[in-house]
């Protein structure tokens, strides 16, 4: 749905979930797609079909992209937010849309965010995990199901959370010790606990260490370990989840016995992952020319997206996949009927096509419509 490795972005394109954002990685925010709640930060509710810079300062360093709304970082460690506000997903303590940047209180020590469907979370430098926004099924892992919480929430008293990402009604994290940690709605057995309760606190998947980072989407979900195998689990229903089937699981499954996976993201029913030798996958479902393969035939396993070895850091937005490449040049592919590929048109592509001519891109998100990317 959208990239929530958001931190620290490298100038190389590594990221680094420890890594506070300084002044010497400072990039400028672009935007485009649809708008029609102020989700591109452009002051306005015009869409948009090429990329767009918000604002006119150089000064952001990591976002994340909800269904219609946009968490983002500054250099300084401040949080702002935008767009759709309902149930008090952006943490201003109100449920006003707003279609600029607005600081989220004052604090200057926000390390990562994380945003989907009406939640957002927050990892502060002191290793706190934060939720705000709706908190249906318990999603926001507060130990209830209050209707909402308008501004920033602390979830327990811990201080080793490492890397948070929000999906459908949920969410999952890794701590620093290498666990994995679920909660919210469990359909589909979408929390990886081997079962379909749902859970408004966090409970450990498992009891191993060995967890590196994980991608929540649309109860279907994704981890990579350590040793660089990756494991999905939850909802099936077009293979998603890579397994050569279309079985749901509510428990981790590796697929296949590869051990050279490096990143991951999903969009609502299909999923793109990058490799370490910089080849491009992707599986699932391919209504649209989401998985960028030149056709639109849906698979239950990964099928490279050509022969490039040049693939850096992935995302995707609701039936679109997005793409930067080790040479800065960001690439799109998928469904584009509000501009959201960036190509200056509303022209759907089922293989991936240059957005522009920059060879400064660091990293870019996807929300249901809309793309947001920072570039130096």
């Amino acid at each position: 749905m959208s990239n929530r490795y958001v931190g620290a972005w490298m100038q190389d394109g590594a990221f680094n979930p420890l890594v506070a954002p300084t002044p010497s990685y400072t990039y400028y925010l672009s935007t485009w797609g649809q708008n029609n709640n102020g989700q591109l930060g452009q002051g306005n509710r015009t869409n948009l079909s090429s990329p767009t810079q918000v604002g006119s300062t150089v000064t952001w360093s990591s976002i994340a992209t909800g269904f219609t709304h946009v968490l983002a970082i500054g250099t300084d460690g401040t949080l702002w937010a935008w767009g759709n506000n309902f149930r008090g997903c952006l943490g201003l303590s109100n449920f006003t849309y707003y279609s600029s940047p607005k600081q989220v209180g004052a604090l200057t020590n926000w390390l990562q965010v994380s945003a989907s469907n009406y939640i957002s979370f927050g990892i502060k430098k002191d290793n706190t995990l934060w939720a705000w926004g709706g908190n249906k099924y318990g999603a926001l892992g507060l130990s209830n199901t209050a209707t909402y919480y308008s501004s920033p929430t602390q979830i327990g008293a811990l201080t080793n959370w490492l890397q948070v990402s929000s999906g459908s009604y949920n969410a999952g994290a890794v701590k620093t010790d290498g666990t994995l940690w679920t909660w919210g709605s469990n359909n589909f057995g979408a929390l990886g606990l081997g079962n379909t309760t749902y859970y408004s606190s966090p409970k450990q998947v498992g009891s191993l260490t060995t967890w590196k980072s994980v991608y929540f989407s649309y109860f279907s979900n994704f981890a990579v370990k350590t040793d660089g195998t990756i494991w999905s689990w939850g909802w099936n229903n077009n293979g998603q989840l890579g397994s050569g089937n279309t079985t749901s699981y509510s428990s981790p499954v590796q697929i296949g016995a590869l051990t050279t996976w490096k990143k991951i993201a999903g969009t609502r029913y299909s999923t793109i992952a990058i490799k370490t030798n910089g080849t491009l996958w992707t599986w699932g479902q391919n209504s649209s020319g989401q998985l960028g393969l030149n056709n639109t035939t849906s698979y239950s396993s990964p099928k490279q997206v050509g022969a490039l070895t040049n693939w850096l850091n992935v995302a995707a937005g609701w039936y679109t996949g997005l793409s930067t490449k080790t040479d800065g040049t960001l690439w799109t592919w998928g469904t584009n009927t509000s501009g959201q590929l960036g190509l200056g048109n509303t022209t759907s592509y089922s293989s991936p096509k240059q957005v522009g001519s920059l060879t400064t891109w660091v990293s870019v998100s996807g929300g249901v419509s809309f793309t947001a990317g920072l570039a130096y």
